[in-house]
């Protein structure tokens, strides 16, 4: 797996969790997030030293938490996930596929980072997507209803992300969702960033984007799909504490 770059995103500033630390820092039993997600990506032996995007106010405490375990970049200018990830392209160097994660989401296991890449490779040149699934909107599941929604056409193809403040009712009964994971073929990913628009509420760059340019130009978008709660955000102090739960009842 020697062609394919990890990078984190790391870079926001996680104001809602009012930390004295950038969100992805926090601890969870003990250890930094992100400490956790490099954990599974050096067990799935992807990538021994990841790219992390992180702001510049942020980077002492990254380079503090993780010493040399990763390369950090930087991101002088919150301008959304599509920006983010092309500041780490001088650092991808010439690697074919660029697994994208974040640094808020520590739950994702090693054995499905393995197999997304794999998809990439078995798949040359397609976009390789997570998704995520939800037996239902209640309970510990509640919190995914403000996720993307994944549409499909009758033969399964994903044809269309949808947010959820953009979706019908119809949508918003779709139980698959979008946690924004993939592994982006490099010569295409790297191509289409510079084309992405920021003429939306936000003025900022999204790589769920970069998923409706692959379905507008009919590019192969690949899917593996596990449980919500294993690409869990932590976003909130009341997210923190279910995360602590789930990691406690994982081990």
């Amino acid at each position: 797996m020697a062609d394919t770059k990890v990078v984190i995103l790391a870079a926001g500033k996680g104001t809602r969790m009012k930390a004295e630390v950038p969100k992805p820092l926090v601890k969870i039993a003990g250890k930094p997030m992100v400490q956790h997600l490099l954990d599974r990506v050096e067990q799935a032996g992807i990538d021994a030293r990841p790219v992390i995007v992180v702001s510049p106010d942020g980077l002492p405490l990254f380079q503090a938490a993780l010493g040399e375990r990763a390369e950090f970049v930087l991101q002088s200018e919150q301008l959304g996930t599509g920006h983010a990830l092309k500041m780490a392209r001088t650092a991808c160097g010439d690697a074919k596929g660029i697994l994208v994660l974040y640094g808020d989401h520590p739950f994702i296991e090693a054995r499905v980072m393995h197999k997304l890449v794999q998809l990439a490779d078995r798949h040359s040149g397609a976009l390789v997507m997570l998704t995520a699934k939800v037996p239902h909107f209640s309970a510990e599941y509640e919190g995914f209803k403000a996720w993307g929604r994944v549409l499909r056409d009758d033969e399964g193809k994903v044809i269309a992300l949808r947010e959820n403040k953009d979706a019908t009712d119809e949508e918003r009964a779709i139980q698959e969702l979008n946690p924004a994971i993939y592994v982006f073929p490099a010569p295409w990913v790297w191509e289409h960033l510079e084309q992405l628009s920021n003429k939306n509420a936000s003025g900022e760059y999204y790589l769920t984007d970069l998923v409706a340019k692959a379905c507008e130009t009919r590019r192969d978008i690949v899917t593996e799909t596990v449980d919500a709660l294993q690409v869990l955000g932590v976003n909130t102090p009341d997210e923190l504490q279910r995360a602590e739960h789930a990691y406690i009842k994982s081990v």
